[in-house]
């Protein structure tokens, strides 16, 4: 899913910039808001061996799914931590009560939701700008447990059988599960709402269901999902997270249409009042069928979530300590040390906490649009990170709160560092000739400055990677090889950030470099870095535990050419796609392991963006009239799903103001 940083940060994947990570994983499973967004990946082994249910089947000759045996929970391992008996997660209060209001500003968003406005409710295309947090109205298959890596349950589905050869899932649906007008979920709206997303819906879905050859209602209450030999391990996974649609509702109106139509959902909260690009409330449905179900007690337990949409930043914050909102995940480091110190934080009626991220940090950084001819050069690619003063920026801009980001895998041992041994060098040997030297040493690291603003040394490191690339200077302009000066758009949606991209633009100059900074609105931000109509652009994004088939849309050279995929950068390189391939086919977390660090460095060799930062916590601040269980979910912020309203602690706020 993809989430906020302090130019923005976008977290994983449901699913994915600013000081922070920009974390954003628009993928399927993490946290809302800022979640985000993730999906998996690899080559080699048959891919029909990724998907291992509860019972650790593996795969076997071909038979009927209907045949196998049935489980309560997927994972791309087979290592479930709930039995099928389990009563609730263990992260949460089964005896949180009922009630209160939520309110945010998002931090998280999946597939065309933007974090600044909104003028559509439907989030599962490419056209339009969603509001965020629509996904709570919907209802999937099965739902994360956010204590695992990757681990599914059921909610629609009560449980799966899984073929063999893993070439086909038969979901049993649950009898009670309905929508919000009360009709039945059956088997034929699963079936459609897949067919439907894989042609209809955003780039990023049709691209992970690729390997979906079919979904059939083969009664009402069994729909059997049949995948391509080869398959990517985690497909039946984002599978059984996308959202059932009314194949009723939609017999008369076009799915892939923006709309601000309330849709028919069948999740735990419905739309209610809203005004686009202001905010959005989502009601709780008081007689949810899902309420009881293990996965769901102790969760969902706000009467009201509000997001609240704010086009700057310092604005959004006015708004907070006004109490316009009461909960904020902070992305901007000036903000956290130098203004919360307004007269409710003195007072005790608003709290901060600092609550650890165990999600890999990902990658965040300006993307380089390798699409375009000026960009083509990776010695140019380099001689722009040389240029970053990252220990500058952080000092005087960030308060020293951030790390530097080196890897797409950064804060997880999916990371590579060192010389490739063992197994990763020998799978790395099958590739040797067709990567840079520098794959079979130390991966790429972006150098230490002097923290100056202008290290000097740096600088000419820099003006001669430029010279060697046939970049000379004439008449103080740095020209490239057809003889045309140089030069390069920063694209920008929120001016909280514009500070961080002066110096580094005063840098390029004395390069020769004319680079400038365009600001423009978040819709047309949207629309421009879906149709990849840019220089350079922030980007964060974070892979889950278990990387798979979401690392086609962010590095293959298939999303390279597909409008609204993560790949903004333009990499294409049949070397990535190989090793993207090998992650999805991997058999074991070893090995899983081993191939991402494999991938990592490659696209590390490629100079694809600038690294800038990130930081392994959540920064938390929210007036007191919440409480949470006292064990956090390690993959997930646990607000608010988790969390609850406390009437007491409500009643003292408002006493002391």
């Amino acid at each position: 899913m993809v989430g906020r940083g302090q130019g923005r940060q976008d977290r994983r994947p449901f699913v994915s910039a600013g000081e922070r990570d920009e974390r954003h994983l628009l993928a399927p499973l993490p946290a809302r808001g800022e979640r985000g967004p993730s999906r998996r990946e690899v080559l080699i082994t048959s891919a029909a061996a990724g998907l291992v249910v509860a019972t650790g089947l593996a795969p076997r000759p071909a038979s009927a799914a209907v045949e196998a045996p049935e489980t309560h929970g997927l994972s791309a391992f087979g290592d479930l931590k709930y039995p099928a008996n389990f009563r609730h997660f263990d992260y949460v209060n089964p005896s949180a009560p009922k009630g209160g209001t939520f309110s945010l500003i998002g931090s998280t968003r999946q597939f065309n939701q933007n974090f600044l406005t909104f003028n559509s409710l439907n989030s599962w295309i490419l056209r339009g700008d969603a509001a965020l947090g629509m996904e709570w109205t919907m209802a999937s298959l099965m739902v994360r447990a956010t204590d695992e890596p990757d681990a599914l349950y059921g909610l629609v589905a009560r449980a799966v059988r899984v073929a063999p050869d893993g070439l086909a899932c038969t979901f049993v649906l649950r009898p009670e599960a309905r929508f919000h007008d009360g009709t039945r979920i059956t088997a034929a709206d699963v079936a459609w709402s897949l067919t439907t997303l894989k042609a209809k819906g955003h780039p990023i879905i049709g691209q992970l269901l690729r390997d979906m050859i079919a979904a059939e209602a083969e009664a009402d209450d069994l729909v059997t999902v049949r995948f391509a030999p080869g398959r990517a391990r985690d497909v039946p996974l984002f599978v059984a997270s996308l959202p059932v649609f009314s194949r009723a509702y939609y017999a008369n109106r076009a799915f892939d249409e923006t709309t601000l139509e309330v849709p028919l959902g069948a999740g735990p909260y419905k739309v209610g009042r809203f005004e686009p690009g202001r905010y959005i409330a989502y009601e709780r449905v008081p007689d949810w069928w899902g309420a009881a179900l293990p996965v769901s007690v102790g969760q969902y337990n706000f009467d009201t979530l509000r997001y609240e949409f704010y086009r700057d930043r310092d604005v959004a914050f006015e708004g907070f300590t006004g109490k316009s909102y009461l909960f904020r995940e902070e992305f901007t480091s000036r903000i956290w040390a130098t203004r919360y110190d307004f007269p409710a934080i003195r007072d005790g009626r608003v709290k901060q906490v600092v609550l650890p991220d165990d999600t890999p940090s990902g990658a965040q950084g300006w993307f380089l649009n390798v699409r375009r001819d000026k960009f083509k050069s990776i010695k140019l690619r380099e001689a722009l990170i040389v240029a970053f003063d990252f220990e500058w920026t952080n000092k005087s801009l960030m308060y020293g709160s951030y790390q530097r980001t080196h890897s797409v895998f950064q804060n997880s041992d999916m990371m590579a560092t060192g010389k490739p041994e063992g197994a990763e060098l020998a799978l790395l040997e099958k590739f040797r000739g067709k990567v840079p030297d520098e794959v079979f040493s130390d991966p790429f690291v972006p150098p230490v400055s002097d923290g100056s603003g202008q290290d000097r040394a740096l600088l000419r490191r820099a003006s001669q990677l430029l010279l060697e690339a046939g970049y000379p200077v004439k008449n103080g302009k740095r020209v490239g090889p057809d003889g045309a000066p140089v030069t390069i758009e920063f694209l920008l949606d929120e001016p909280a950030f514009q500070p961080h991209h002066m110096l580094y633009i005063k840098n390029l100059g004395l390069l020769g470099i004319d680079a400038t900074l365009r600001m423009v609105d978040p819709v047309q931000f949207r629309a421009r870095v879906d149709a990849f109509d840019f220089d350079v652009t922030i980007q964060r994004f974070s892979f889950s535990t278990t990387p798979g088939d979401a690392l086609r849309s962010y590095f293959s050279s298939q999303s390279a050419a597909i409008k609204g995929t993560q790949n903004l950068a333009g990499i294409a390189d049949p070397v990535i796609d190989q090793l993207i391939e090998a992650i999805i086919a991997a058999n074991t977390r070893a090995d899983l392991v081993i191939a991402a660090r494999a991938l990592d460095r490659v696209v590390r060799s490629g100079r694809y963006w600038v690294p800038q930062w990130y930081k392994a916590s959540h920064w938390l601040a929210f007036w007191d009239v919440f409480e949470r269980p006292p064990t956090k979910p390690r993959y997930a912020r646990g607000a608010p799903e988790t969390w609850w309203h406390d009437a007491a602690k409500a009643a003292k706020t408002e006493g002391k103001g």
